[in-house]
C-alpha cells in the first residue's frame, strides 16, 4: 500500500488526524485519535496542532502498519485508530 494521497490534517475539532491510505483497487480514508497519539506516541495533553501534526510525523511508520492491518481486516469500512490499536498483544 502506497501512503498519503494529501498532507494529513487536523479537523476544526482537534479530536484526531485525518489521512489516507492508497493502493491499486482504491483508498482508504483514516484517522488516529489524539488520545492514541497520547498515549502511545508522547503527544502532549493540550497539544496544538503543528505539534499533533509532527508527533504523527515522527510515529509515521509504526501508524501506517497498523493502519494497513486494520484496513485488511475489514477493507469496506473506513480506518478509526484508538488507543486500542496500539496496545501489545500479550
Amino acid at each position: 500500500m502506497d501512503v498519503l494521497d494529501f498532507v494529513p490534517s487536523v479537523p476544526p475539532d482537534g479530536g484526531r488526524i485525518a489521512f489516507r491510505l492508497s493502493e491499486q483497487a482504491g483508498s482508504a480514508e483514516c484517522a488516529i485519535s489524539r488520545e492514541a497519539l497520547e498515549a502511545h506516541f508522547w503527544l502532549p495533553l493540550g497539544a496544538c496542532e503543528v505539534r499533533m501534526l509532527k508527533t504523527f510525523a515522527d510515529g509515521r511508520e509504526r501508524i501506517i502498519a497498523v493502519a494497513e492491518r486494520k484496513r485488511r481486516a475489514r477493507p469496506d469500512q473506513p480506518v478509526w485508530l484508538t488507543v486500542t490499536d496500539f496496545v501489545g498483544k500479550r
